[in-house]
């Protein structure tokens, strides 16, 4: 038998679980998600991914701005769910909302906690260099990402992953493993483990100052940081032209095993010195393009080996 749930999420990350609910013969009494933004040049109003999907499954939405209003709270209670499931919503739950449904809040979360509690847990384990991380299903609480652990899938994280790629693993992985989860709920079979206390991190949120490359770091360090902001926002350098400077957006880079002055091309296959080792940038993009192989652009003029990079 299924159960009354109330999901609440927002991007794409969160459409594959509430597919897998409804799949599952669960009820979805009511979806809750950010409100629609202006997007695009006409800049007309765009809803989340979730409000799109739950739109095509005719299930009423909400859209609340926030949850700490006595009104907003008095209507969730009023559903009466067994239990509220949470991905990448983006909303502050509130005590009054964690505990109105039977079974509490559960959430579904991209680390292996307590490493990288908060907002950017898939960009911040590939920029660090993390060669391992998790989905977990997590019981709420007042906390950031501090709840039990209820249920963890473990991935590992390759040279040839970015967020983009590993997102959509996770994506489909967390779906299925939260309803795992609640299988287990309804079995009386799931087993609560308390976060460890040391080897918290947090994941804040990506910082535009952050994106623009510089060769002074480590090969290493630059390669996880262009593959931690691909596709979005993307990390970048700039290249002067007879107009002005020109941003050029790395998509996908590898390690490569050379030297040079920081910042020097090496080669015609845009192959970058670093403070330590060398970064091939494989995959580009300049501004106002579309992505294109290194040595695309460098045949395309405005570059030569032994120029050194800004």
């Amino acid at each position: 038998m299924g159960l009354r749930i109330v999901f609440m999420g927002s991007p794409v990350f969160a459409t594959a679980t509430l597919g897998e609910l409804i799949a599952a013969g669960h009820e979805i009494v009511c979806v809750y998600t950010r409100e629609s933004k202006p997007t695009g040049r006409g800049k007309k109003l765009g809803k989340t991914a979730v409000h799109q999907m739950a739109d095509s499954f005719n299930l009423p939405v909400k859209t609340p701005k926030t949850l700490r209003d006595a009104e907003v709270q008095a209507e969730f209670m009023a559903l009466k769910a067994d239990l509220a499931v949470v991905v990448a919503y983006g909303l502050i739950l509130p005590q009054e909302i964690l505990s109105a449904s039977v079974q509490g809040c559960f959430n579904l979360h991209g680390s292996e906690l307590p490493r990288w509690r908060g907002a950017a847990p898939i960009q911040r384990a590939i920029m660090a260099g993390d060669t391992q991380t998790a989905v977990q299903v997590m019981q709420m609480d007042e906390g950031l990402d501090t709840g039990d652990i209820l249920l963890s899938e473990f991935l590992p994280i390759t040279a040839q992953d970015t967020t983009g790629s590993l997102h959509d693993k996770m994506m489909l992985v967390g779906a299925d493993l939260m309803i795992r989860a609640i299988s287990a709920l309804q079995r009386d079979a799931l087993i609560a483990t308390k976060q460890p206390e040391t080897g918290v991190t947090y994941a804040k949120k990506i910082e535009k100052t952050e994106t623009r490359l510089d060769w002074s770091l480590s090969a290493r360090e630059l390669d996880w940081q262009i593959r931690g902001l691909a596709p979005r926002p993307g990390a970048w350098f700039e290249i002067d032209t007879p107009k002005a400077k020109k941003r050029i957006k790395v998509l996908f880079s590898e390690y490569v095993n050379a030297s040079g002055n920081p910042g020097e091309i090496l080669d015609e296959k845009l192959t970058i010195a670093a403070k330590y080792g060398a970064v091939r940038l494989t995959t580009i993009q300049p501004s106002g393009g579309k992505p294109m192989s290194a040595e695309q652009l460098f045949r395309g003029g405005g570059f030569n080996v032994g120029d050194i990079l800004l």
